[in-house]
């Protein structure tokens, strides 16, 4: 009896000094559903995509990925696995500036890349996940690419991993089964800046 009220008394304490906001918060983000640890780079960027993303767990858009939605822009309506076009072809297609990239809409841009950036996290966790990974970071990087030319555009200075050639190199290396044309035309979008 002495053993079972101590017990009970330890774990009431404990109840009491764990704010309830804790006890209440997700292990993980909605959106990183597997039991694949993140690399650094990505677990850190993982509290401000939650901060900025809803899931919607009716839908699937990857193997044990929820459909993920920023600024009501839902990654669902802007999957590249849909497209017959490579995943820079579509990102191309899909993620286009003005002439002038000043005059680009900077936060649906942001809204899909936070699409992007959330699933990218998501797919990270899940097992076997490594040939998905590789396309997916070209419409991630294009759309980084597409955010640094606006931001440029704006006269916004950038640190050196932000920049519109670092990101074109990021875009470029990984450009999954884009063909020659497509590369020419993102290496054109990063001299109108």
């Amino acid at each position: 009896m002495f053993f079972r009220s101590l017990i009970l008394v330890s774990f009431v304490a404990t109840a009491i000094a764990i704010p309830l906001p804790s006890l209440l918060k997700r292990a993980n983000a909605c959106f990183v559903t597997g039991s694949v640890a993140l690399p650094a780079e990505v677990a850190a960027g993982v509290p401000a995509l939650e901060q900025a993303v809803t899931c919607n767990t009716k839908i699937q858009v990857a193997p044990g990925v929820p459909d993920i939605t920023s600024g009501g822009i839902a990654y669902s309506t802007i999957d590249f696995q849909k497209s017959s076009l490579s995943p820079i072809g579509f990102a191309l297609a899909t993620f286009p500036t003005p002439t002038d990239p000043a005059t680009a809409d900077l936060t649906t841009l942001q809204n899909q890349l936070n699409d992007y950036l959330a699933l990218e996290a998501g797919v990270r966790s899940q097992p076997d996940s490594s040939a998905l990974l590789a396309k997916l970071k070209g419409p991630k990087f294009f759309l980084q690419f597409q955010i640094a030319r606006v931001q440029t555009a704006n006269g916004v200075t950038l640190d050196a991993a932000d920049t519109v050639d670092h990101q074109l190199e990021k875009v470029t290396a990984n450009a999954v089964g884009a063909t020659a044309s497509e590369l020419a035309q993102v290496n054109a979008l990063a001299k109108q800046v």
